[in-house]
């Protein structure tokens, strides 16, 4: 289940993590009301502006901008609430924003220069361990980094038997070159957001930037956060931030039926019967040539009904042109 940036800053900060201080609004009234009590408690008088829907690069599509003062605010707010943003991992057609989070300016003037980092925590499917990947190359697409230069993407493999050691989290501050108090300040905002991952039962947690700012303060300005959903049962208050706009609406119908369906990009309409067959079948049609264009396990003990259901529901989707049964 992917969660808002607002959403995953919330979590983190619950666990410690140092986070871009923020508060979401529904329209420009709000967010006038919002930068106004940001003001009061952190001192900033500049506000970021950051469209809050299930896509990254937001920025590129115009959906985060800075406001100098409370009339640029409401002007931006008011352009970008009710916008479909097209971003490169969004729909052709974009996504609608709903709500916005009006975020503190961080990038003030001090002693020395702010400094952007990415930092993720995911499994490792390869070896079964939960990894820290890092890199000095913040604020920029992690795969671009990882093709051109995959020199600069640090990895830390925790033992899941002895969980994240304190000599890892220094590794990490090492490789980024800091030190003295952002070197401290890193090695507590990596053990803090481990917890968070572990804590959370997160399956993804990336930062990106985390910001050394310009007096040593180490925060995550933005948070990507995917949680998994068969430990929901364990987080009624994390199963309650699920935004069924952001979702696609024929896999909340199929979920809402008890049905397991995943959209694809294909025009071969899959209807079958067990998880491993479904899998199978899709790879069958690559083989041969064509694309799925979902993913679907009616169960092994369906009915008439629910058969015609999901039928119906692989029928929603225009680009089906056939259905293999």
């Amino acid at each position: 289940m992917n969660l808002h940036e607002y959403q995953g800053k919330d979590i983190l900060a619950s666990f410690g993590v140092g986070v871009q201080q923020g508060i979401v609004a529904n329209n420009k009234a709000e967010a006038v009301t919002a930068a106004k009590k940001l003001t009061a408690d952190t001192g900033t008088t500049w506000y970021v502006v950051k469209a809050q829907i299930h896509a990254g690069g937001r920025g590129k599509g115009g959906g985060v901008k800075l406001a100098k003062n409370l009339m640029e605010l409401e002007t931006i707010a008011e352009q970008i609430i009710g916008m479909q943003l097209i971003t490169p991992q969004t729909p052709p057609e974009g996504k609608k924003v709903n709500k916005v989070l009006i975020a503190e300016d961080v990038y003030y003037s001090g002693d020395s220069d702010p400094e952007e980092f990415y930092v993720s925590v995911l499994l490792n499917r390869a070896t079964g361990k939960n990894m820290i990947m890092y890199s000095v190359e913040g604020g920029m697409d992690i795969e671009k980094v990882a093709e051109n230069t995959p020199e600069l993407i640090f990895t830390e493999e925790i033992d899941p038997a002895h969980g994240l050691q304190s000599f890892q989290a220094r590794n990490v501050a090492f490789n980024l070159g800091l030190r003295g108090v952002a070197f401290k300040g890193m090695v507590k905002f990596i053990t803090a957001l481990y917890k968070a991952y572990l804590g959370s039962d997160a399956s993804l947690f990336e930062i990106n930037p985390v910001l050394k700012t310009s007096d040593d303060k180490i925060i995550a300005v933005d948070a990507k956060v995917t949680l998994d959903e068969n430990a929901l049962f364990r987080h009624k208050e994390y199963a309650e931030l699920r935004d069924l706009l952001e979702e696609n609406p024929t896999e909340v119908e199929a979920r809402e039926v008890g049905l397991n369906y995943v959209a694809l990009d294909g025009n071969v309409g899959c209807m079958v019967n067990g998880a491993g067959l479904a899998m199978a079948t899709m790879d069958l049609i690559k083989q041969s040539g064509g694309s799925p264009a979902n993913f679907l396990d009616v169960g092994g003990t369906a009915d008439a009904t629910r058969v015609e259901t999901a039928f119906r529901l692989i029928l929603k989707d225009l680009k089906v042109e056939v259905i293999l049964v």
